[in-house]
């Protein structure tokens, strides 16, 4: 329907505002003058009008009618159904039929499955078109104070008859005269189903705004979502008349006659009484439609009463038991008559709304306490959230919000992969639409920020295409993105440290999602990234830190991924590093890797891995380099004739101090942290393993002893077996020691083994050294190569 927000005093007032009055006033419902409990309400000060349509059964403590003159309307109690509601008087005059202007069945069938996703939004439509009504008539009586004559009060009173399935919805608005009940009950805005179906698939084309409901007046048809006929019974101010109409679904004609029952008349408004169908009698359930208002329009300008079933306990008399005799010397005594407690039932009117939204008020007038109190009744938490954002957008897109950081994750639920969080509730002109989305608001990585957002640019019937297609939303999202990075970056700069540690504990994952999936807001996030280090192991530290403790001829930010911080420590490639004093991140969480990969660099330093090759820690020194490979030249060749294709090359490390070798990854392949991730995706493509496992290069540290006396016996025995099996060992023990999955394990132990049988041989028993030497000469052939002395041992002594 016609919002008033979107029109002009002027235009309005030089239109008589016929055209938009009727609009928005079909789709409200008035109340009437009948209390409906029956109670005389003559002590209130303040006047208001009661639905004369009660539920089907009397209320027994208010079995008495009583009557009442209030503002001039005579008052009274009915206990009849509501299924009477829409008799005539017998005397009424006949009703005239009309046809719709454009096919009603096309109508609800493009309503039922293309508008709205659920059922339940015909209570928030009729709700948001009444609300609407109230508005006009109080726009309109700042130039005629006589529309209001009648009272001043305007509400909206929600009533409802679970046992026959209906429900009525009354406000006190504007109303409407014959000719606009014709005008825009008859028709879908004066346009035409082919015009309006034409208009939605335009829309669609172009990717516009679908604002549906103002410019077609479909929200009061979505009372055919649940209801198989309405009633509309109205009465304009303007008009002396009131007139009723009534059309059923899939219908092709409705009709419109007088009311001249006077027990059904209305001073001012709109009453709609839906008769729902057999499947939909549930939401006739006075504690159902309750709910609906306060998840729907808890939140509408106009208080919203519905009709609930309220109880009070009282004491009453219990007759004695005639058996009982009083014992003698009580007659003096006086009588105590026994009670007990009971529960009087009766119906009245309940205020639903109460809540005013605080996204409204001043951010200046709101207090912390206000702020955390909204928040855990609005989510339902029971923690005080770490940070909130009270701010209005203005400019090209309007909207307010207040958005939240949770002080812990949801328990059992992981924000990532699910991002359907229900965590942002969206509100047109502060009427709930929905908190079901999938990114649209918010990226999934922010999907834990909680909060509401109240727009008044988009339409009320917001489905998810409209969501995914509008330019407003997009718009919004930016900048909902953008104050969510300020909260964040709040806590990091808070005097509290320990603040954003709980928050990087429960969400630091999703930070680095975002560097991953967000490369627009990758400058934003990168400040917010924390990690342990070399030099940092117990806190972590941010990249800024880092950057600031860099040492003046480092030019990169060094980091290791490895599956836990104990093996990033104790890692072969930090031994130079360490001796310079180079800052070295550690990557433990399996999604660091991917994260840093993807960011490349911060401000303007480069990361670097140092578990791959090429590694440049500005430091070279080109003619002892060259020395050092002429004289291991050899031993490199001779270790890859060995090694064979398990690795690209073997090459001189200038990142080893105190290890022999390493085993490092090529430039553009998996890490070996990389690599043992992908092999144990559970459906991971192998195929591709050693496509991706790149090349590896053994580097060797040239001041080890180990690999000084393999260049030793390169040059004098280079097909010693001994000699190659301790390059094979040498291998195995680097690919374990760098991080890397050895191929075969029993093989790779077996040679440890026997390494480890020669080096203990006779180590702590002489006879059995001694047995060694004399298998060594018989294998030999020499009976004279070594004299073993042997020295008998004394029982018990150990000594020789």
């Amino acid at each position: 329907m016609h919002k008033l927000s979107r029109l002009s005093s002027s235009s309005i007032l030089r239109n008589g505002g016929s055209r938009y009055r009727g609009v928005a006033s079909s789709i409200s419902a008035s109340t009437s003058q009948y209390d409906s409990t029956g109670v005389s309400d003559s002590n209130k000060s303040t006047s208001r009008w009661y639905s004369s349509i009660t539920t089907g059964r009397s209320n027994s403590s208010h079995s008495t009618p009583k009557f009442n003159l209030r503002n001039g309307f005579y008052l009274s109690n009915r206990y009849e159904s509501t299924s009477a509601a829409a008799s005539d008087a017998t005397d009424s005059p006949p009703a005239e039929k009309f046809e719709y202007q454009a096919e009603v069945s096309r109508l609800m069938d493009l309503i039922v499955h293309s508008l709205y996703s659920n059922k339940e939004v015909f209570l928030r439509e009729l709700i948001s078109n009444a609300s609407d009504a109230l508005d006009k008539l109080r726009f309109l009586s700042v130039t005629d104070p006589g529309l209001m004559k009648e009272s001043s009060e305007l509400d909206i009173r929600v009533q409802t008859d679970k046992d026959n399935g209906i429900i009525t919805i009354t406000d006190s608005g504007i109303g409407m005269t014959r000719e606009e009940i014709v005008d825009c009950l008859g028709t879908i805005a004066q346009s035409g189903t082919a015009k309006f179906l034409k208009a939605l698939k335009d829309s669609k084309d172009s990717g516009s705004d679908n604002n549906l409901i103002g410019q077609f007046g479909v929200g009061f048809y979505s009372a055919f979502l649940v209801a198989d006929r309405v009633v509309v019974s109205t009465k304009s101010p303007k008009s002396e008349k009131q007139y009723v109409w009534e059309g059923e679904a899939n219908a092709s004609s409705y009709t419109i006659r007088e009311e001249t029952d006077p027990e059904k008349l209305i001073p001012r408004g709109t009453r709609l009484t839906l008769y729902l169908k057999r499947d939909d009698k549930g939401f006739a359930h006075p504690e159902r439609v309750q709910k609906l208002v306060k998840n729907y329009s808890q939140f509408v300008s106009f208080p919203i009463y519905t009709w609930q079933e309220k109880g009070y306990t009282k004491e009453v008399e219990v007759d004695e038991d005639p058996a009982e005799v009083k014992k003698e010397g009580d007659d003096n005594q006086i009588e105590k008559k026994k009670t007990k407690t009971v529960v009087e039932r009766y119906w009245d009117w309940e205020l639903t709304n109460e809540t005013k939204p605080l996204w409204l008020r001043n951010p200046k007038e709101v207090t912390t306490e206000e702020y955390n109190d909204f928040y855990k009744q609005t989510f339902n938490e029971y923690l005080e959230p770490l940070a909130s954002s009270h701010f209005t957008t203005e400019g090209e897109v309007e909207f307010r919000s207040v958005l939240y950081v949770p002080a812990i994750s949801p328990t059992g639920k992981d924000d990532i992969t699910n991002p359907k969080t229900k965590n942002i509730r969206l509100y047109v002109k502060r009427v709930f639409i929905s908190d079901d989305f999938d990114g649209e608001l918010f990226p999934r990585y922010l999907s834990f920020v909680k909060g509401v957002v109240d727009s008044n640019d988009l339409p009320l019937n917001v489905s998810r295409e409209i969501l995914q297609e509008s330019r407003i939303v997009r718009i919004m999202r930016k900048r909902l993105v953008r104050k969510a990075f300020d909260m964040i970056l709040g806590i990091a700069m808070s005097e509290n440290p320990e603040d954003y540690e709980k928050f990087w504990d429960n969400f630091g994952k999703n930070i680095k999602l975002g560097c991953i999936e967000d490369r627009e807001n990758q400058k934003r996030l990168a400040p917010l990234l924390r990690f342990f280090s070399s030099q940092a192991d117990e806190v972590m530290i941010s990249l800024d830190e880092y950057v600031e403790n860099m040492m003046p001829e480092q030019k990169d930010i060094y980091y290791i991924a490895s599956d836990s911080l104990t093996s990033a420590q104790n890692a072969p490639f930090l031994e130079k590093l360490k001796e310079k004093e180079y800052e070295v991140l550690f990557l433990v969480d399996p999604i660091d890797e991917v994260a840093i990969q993807n960011l490349k660099s911060y401000k303007e330093k480069n990361f670097v891995d140092i578990s791959k090759e090429d590694l440049d820690m500005g430091d070279k020194d080109e003619e002892k380099e060259k020395q050092i490979k002429q004289e291991f030249g050899v031993t490199c060749d001779w270790m890859k004739k060995r090694l064979g294709d398990k690795v690209a090359s073997v090459q001189i490390s200038n990142r080893l101090s105190s290890s022999p070798c390493v085993l490092v990854s090529g430039k553009f392949g998996w890490s070996a942290n990389m690599e043992r991730l992908m092999k144990a995706q559970s459906l991971g493509d192998t195929s591709s393993l050693d496509y991706m496992r790149g090349r590896r290069v053994l580097e060797i540290n040239a001041e080890h002893a180990i690999i000084k006396n393999l260049s030793v016996a390169c040059k004098s025995s280079p097909d010693d077996q001994e000699a190659l099996r301790a390059i094979d060992l040498l291998y195995n023990t680097a690919l374990i020691s760098s991080g890397f999955t050895p191929e075969n394990p029993a093989e790779l132990g077996g040679k440890i083994y026997e390494m480890m049988g020669m080096a203990l041989s006779g180590k702590w028993s002489p006879a059995m050294e001694a047995e060694v030497m004399e298998q060594s000469k018989m294998i030999n052939g020499s009976e004279a190569a070594i004299e073993a002395e042997v020295v008998p041992v004394e029982a018990g002594t150990g000594q020789k």
